[in-house]
Order: C-alpha cells, then structure tokens, then sequence
C-alpha cells in the first residue's frame, strides 16, 4: 500500500528527498513516518508527521537536516534530506497508523502499515 522511493547514492554533506505514495489513500485520516535500519542495527525512527500535516516531530540527530512534510491531494508524504553524514546511510522505510490515529508518534509499534524501503548511501 505504501511505496517508498527516492533512495540512492550520495555524498557527504548532498541531498536526497524520499517520496512515500499512498496509491490507496488510505492514510490521509492518519499519522505517518518514517523510520531507517542501518547494517547491523535495530530499526529507528527518524520523522513523523500528523494526519493534518500540521505538526511533525523528528529524532534529535536529524534536526535542523531533514523536514517531513506531505501532500494530501498528492496522497504523498516526503522526507526531505540535507547536510546528510555518513551516519545517514540506512535503508528507509515509511510507515502509516490506523485510520483515525492523527497524532504523529515516534513509537514504531503504532504503525501497523510499512512500505518497502528504499536505501540511502553516503559516501565520503
């Protein structure tokens, strides 16, 4: 239901904007996010947006580089990436919660829904 895209390859300190479609609509009544998994390590959240677009809450270590944002005519939600650091590569998935559920939340168990992710490199 969600398709993430945008991944690739890119240097230190370049920028990458990932796209999250919801062919379905079926999210434009609920929370979204995204989350990363880097090798060898357990799956982090890195952004959540509200079902309204109007509030949106990001991990401490991304602040200031990456924005999350969504268009609900377009049934899209971004994640915008500047300044990106070696640290950044993972592979990134974007996750919906249930229909009615507004509040963005950095909890990965109240997102039922996942995409499959697309994976972000940064080079030196």
């Amino acid at each position: 239901q969600l398709q993430a895209s945008g991944g690739g390859l890119v240097q230190a300190g370049g920028s990458l904007r990932l796209s999250c479609a919801d062919p379905g609509r079926s999210f434009s009544g609920a929370a979204m996010g995204w989350f990363r998994q880097a090798p060898g390590k357990e799956r982090e959240f890195v952004a959540s947006i509200s079902a309204s677009g109007s509030r949106t809450k990001v991990v401490d270590s991304v602040k200031g580089r990456f924005t999350i944002s969504r268009d609900k005519a377009k049934n899209m939600m971004y994640l915008q990436m500047n300044g990106l650091k070696l640290e950044d590569t993972a592979v990134y998935f974007c996750a919906g919660r249930r229909w009615g559920r507004t509040v963005e939340t950095a909890a990965p168990d109240e997102y039922p829904f996942w995409g499959q992710g697309t994976l972000v490199t940064v080079s030196s």
